[in-house]
């Protein structure tokens, strides 16, 4: 079996600042020019059999012509040249020409005073010691130049290595919360929040830093953060809940998230509807559930924001589930985990039907270890017997209100 791509990770150009426009243009220049004076050296030491004095004579000559070219090329590129390749070739073609002339006649003057003789030699040189610099210049700024000056402006060093998850204490009235398959029953808050209490410290104990989002007391459903955020790299992707009573969790997802350097965020707007527990990402495809909570504008709006970042989004009829990923979740290899009864097989690539509705939704901790319910130890065993470290956390009263182990934190990488 071929093995499934890495995940693309969304990167975002930064905005360039003044300071950095002016180092990207000085650096085009620079390169150009340290381009041209080590070409021009070159080729005479190789056309000179490889003299070694040829280059004490000459390094002077070109390394004054190089700053010439470097401080002319500058001003150009500040002025746009490297916009249109044929700018970029007339004004590199009458920088190094100018950079060369004035190299050599310091060179000359330096000898004694110029005379007829020695004007002819200067305006000769053009065509002979100081032709190869003035080629490798020209080219360079039309073809280096614009290349170095992009690269400058676009680059993002790397984010830093993160391990974040997003968490949300129980809301007071947990009791309350939405109940759209499941027959309500008592839920014991206290019990609740003792389990709430230990999922965060198995996340904690695999190496994840926890980071609460601001308590929502009269929320009921709010603990399920999952839902009200979905992150794609370094792309957050604030929904729209398809449950109205929900739609107060946002704001304070939102500040949290807006908070965390390096992410750039986006909204699902109205009359879109989306739960973040309906997007099931696998590599570079997201697959999203047509459920009662995320509708087909929500489908769409986020098939808009992912295009451009390279993601496939796919819908996928949702019955008899809440949500998409309380009827499959994906392993880190790719395939994909769920009860066939609540989710059509046909839509994944690789599908494994699990032996218990609760064993459905895993979270990956890292590339070989999972989280899951303890309400599902067969599957836990299924997937042991795949190659995963299985961690276990007991969500019961959760799983009163149609949550799972995904529902409960959001994942920052």
């Amino acid at each position: 079996m071929t093995m499934p791509a890495r995940p693309r990770t969304a990167r975002f150009t930064p905005v360039p600042t003044t300071g950095r426009r002016i180092f990207a243009i000085g650096t085009a220049a620079v390169a150009v020019a340290a381009l041209a004076f080590a070409v021009a050296l070159l080729a005479f030491f190789v056309g000179n059999g490889q003299n070694p004095e040829v280059i004490a004579q000459l390094a002077g000559h070109f390394g004054v012509a190089a700053v010439l070219l470097a401080a002319l090329l500058a001003v150009a590129n500040a002025a746009g040249a490297t916009r249109r390749w044929f700018l970029g070739g007339i004004t590199a073609l009458t920088s190094a020409v100018l950079a060369a002339l004035l190299s050599t006649i310091l060179t000359v003057s330096a000898g004694g005073p110029l005379n007829g003789n020695a004007f002819v030699f200067v305006v000769g040189s053009l065509v002979s010691v100081n032709l190869v610099f003035i080629i490798t210049a020209t080219l360079g700024q039309m073809l280096l130049a614009p290349r170095v000056l992009d690269g400058v402006l676009r680059y993002a060093p790397p984010a830093p290595a993160r391990r974040l998850a997003l968490v949300r204490i129980p809301a007071s009235n947990l009791a309350e919360g939405e109940l759209t398959h499941l027959e309500r029953a008592p839920v014991d808050e206290a019990l609740a929040d003792r389990q709430w209490d230990n999922y965060c410290a198995a996340l904690i104990a695999e190496g994840w830093d926890t980071l609460e989002v601001d308590a929502a007391p009269d929320l009921a459903d709010s603990v399920f953060v999952e839902d009200a955020v979905v992150l794609f790299g370094d792309l957050a992707v604030l929904t729209r809940p398809g449950a109205e009573s929900r739609r107060g969790e946002i704001a304070g997802v939102e500040a949290t998230i807006e908070a965390i350097p390096g992410l750039s965020v986006r909204r699902i707007a109205e009359p879109g509807t989306l739960d973040g527990g309906d997007v099931l990402k696998v590599d570079d495809t997201v697959y999203v559930g047509a459920s009662s909570r995320t509708n087909a504008e929500g489908i769409r709006q986020l098939r808009a924001i992912l295009a451009p970042h390279g993601y496939r989004v796919i819908g996928v009829p949702v019955r008899g589930a809440l949500h998409l990923k309380s009827a499959a979740t994906a392993l880190p290899d790719g395939s994909v985990i769920g009860d066939p009864e609540l989710v059509d097989p046909a839509m994944f690539g690789e599908f494994l039907a699990v032996p218990e509705r609760a064993g459905v939704a895993v979270v990956h901790l890292s590339d070989d270890t999972l989280l899951m319910s303890a309400s599902a130890p067969k599957t836990a065993e299924l997937v042991s017997g795949l190659g995963y470290r299985v961690v276990t956390v007991d969500i019961s009263e959760f799983e009163k209100l149609e949550g799972c182990v995904t529902c409960l934190s959001v994942r920052v990488r």
